[in-house]
């Protein structure tokens, strides 16, 4: 990527063993494991691990106790999808955690970053405060916010044309997975859900102490939960859905990294915590493709990819940005970012590697145009890779701190998609995270190749590479006649 999608400085990313879990609820089966019974005679680094085994109780506590023999520390479980996330300072631990008697239990296993864990040293648990929010539907009168004259991207997706109808239902939740939001903000805490907020950034253990889920060093979380649901209160802007509610999941560490043992926790949180939607404007690091034959690479692509389908399963939509790096992603050739947590080599790849979560299954691929009505020339682009196309240059929002800015970047699209996928569901609250997906594409309005020819759009009018389906209509989303 460019980078303008991404959280960290704002860069690549977008601290300890916490044995203090938050549960999930009942099918989360999150747990910790008493200190290792075995290590390594030479330490190596402490690392993070994945490993992945039939979802069953039965054969997750058998790779809990293999993780234990092969000299490690069980971080989380979940039970659910059969992933186990641990931690050790064995420089042999995946070739022992197969090895000892419980190791044919497990499926694979990789590790989550390449530069040693730095993540705390101690986590808490408290439980947040419940949200005030009413189940009450807002009024379908809108009244101008102070600025809203100033979001040309409102008018660009007839955001302003469906507030006519609903500003979208309490009823609604939407997960903000970023670098954390300031519910502070005026414009936020009207619709700012705390019971259902987390940290996830200690070793992807869930962290609810109250405000863990605020941002510390950067405010691009705030900034997409704005465009999302601002609210219309007479203050500021107003949000894509201004009527729902959003739930803070930080995903992004103070370095602004997020790696997959965090992004897996998100998931799962939104599945447990029955969010409607979630938007996710990073890429999983230190990878910005994770490659199915590296071994490492494979683990974790499975991993991440159990889990978004667990969240899809259980009703969540995930909308995801599809990157800043003007790179095609029908056809992938080499990648020279990656590793991004230590040093980055020219790597040759191919459409087996995965910007994740964006490609995978059921995650809805945002684009970016500007104004103009033509790609922004950062955004990631592919035929039958992009869903949809959303404003994504110049994109006025929340900032911490009670602030408003302007930022670029798939991040600033994807949540417009993600609004407009909240208004869908407040009309059709029977709609499932399919449907949704289905009609977004459906009633997106054509955006043809440009005029002068890049040989790099190709496809139809109807789908393209440059724009999908096309840009995104929330005045279609909130027609009950779909």
């Amino acid at each position: 990527m460019t980078r303008l999608s991404r959280p960290r400085r704002l860069s690549a990313g977008l601290a300890a063993t916490a044995l203090v879990l938050t549960t999930l609820g009942a099918a989360t089966a999150a747990s910790a494991v008493p200190a290792p019974t075995a290590a390594a005679a030479e330490p190596g680094p402490l690392m993070n691990y994945v490993v992945n085994t039939k979802a069953s109780p039965g054969h997750v506590r058998k790779v809990e106790n293999a993780v234990k023999a092969a000299g490690g520390t069980v971080l989380v479980s979940y039970g659910q999808i059969g992933v186990v996330v641990a931690q050790s300072t064995n420089p042999d631990f995946k070739t022992a955690l197969k090895s000892g008697r419980d190791g044919r239990e497990v499926q694979s296993v990789g590790a989550t970053r390449t530069a040693a864990v730095t993540d705390g040293t101690t986590a808490t648990s408290a439980a947040a405060p419940a949200g005030a929010a009413s189940e009450l539907e807002t009024a379908a009168t809108p009244v101008p916010d102070p600025r809203e004259s100033e979001q040309w991207d409102l008018t660009q997706i007839k955001a302003d044309q469906a507030h006519a109808i609903t500003d979208g239902s309490r009823k609604v939740l939407v997960g903000i997975n970023d670098s954390g939001v300031d519910d502070a903000h005026p414009d936020l805490a009207p619709n700012f859900d705390a019971k259902d907020s987390v940290n996830c950034t200690t070793n992807g253990v869930p962290d609810r102490t109250v405000g863990a889920w605020r941002p510390t060093t950067s405010d691009h979380g705030t900034h997409v939960a704005g465009t999302v649901a601002a609210a219309r209160n007479g203050v500021g802007i107003v949000g894509v859905a201004p009527g729902v509610r959003i739930a803070s999941v930080k995903v992004v560490n103070d370095s602004g990294f997020i790696y997959p043992e965090y992004a897996i926790c998100g998931f799962i949180w939104s599945a447990e915590r029955h969010m409607d939607v979630t938007n996710h404007s990073y890429f999983i690091d230190p990878y910005e493709y994770w490659c199915k034959d590296g071994a490492d690479q494979g683990a974790v692509q499975e991993a991440v990819r159990r889990a978004v389908a667990y969240a899809t399963d259980s009703g969540v939509l995930a909308v995801a940005a599809a990157g800043n790096s003007n790179y095609d992603l029908a056809n992938k050739t080499t990648d020279t970012g990656s590793p991004n947590d230590t040093t980055p080599v020219t790597r040759t790849i191919d459409n087996n590697c995965l910007n994740m979560p964006t490609e995978l299954p059921h995650v809805i691929t945002v684009a970016a145009f500007q104004k103009d009505g033509t790609r922004a020339a950062f955004s990631n682009f592919g035929l039958n890779k992009i869903d949809v196309t959303a404003p994504g240059r110049t994109i006025l929002s929340t900032l911490p701190g009670g602030g408003y800015g302007t930022k670029s970047g798939t991040s600033m699209a994807s949540p417009h998609v993600a609004g407009v996928a909240a208004l869908m569901k407040s009309a059709h609250p029977w709609w499932g995270p399919l449907q949704i997906e289905s009609a977004l594409r459906k009633q997106a309005d054509d955006v043809a190749c440009p005029a002068v020819i890049d040989a790099r759009c190709t496809g139809t009018t109807a789908n393209n590479a440059f724009a999908g389906e096309g840009l995104v209509d929330a005045l279609d989303a909130v027609k009950r006649g779909w």
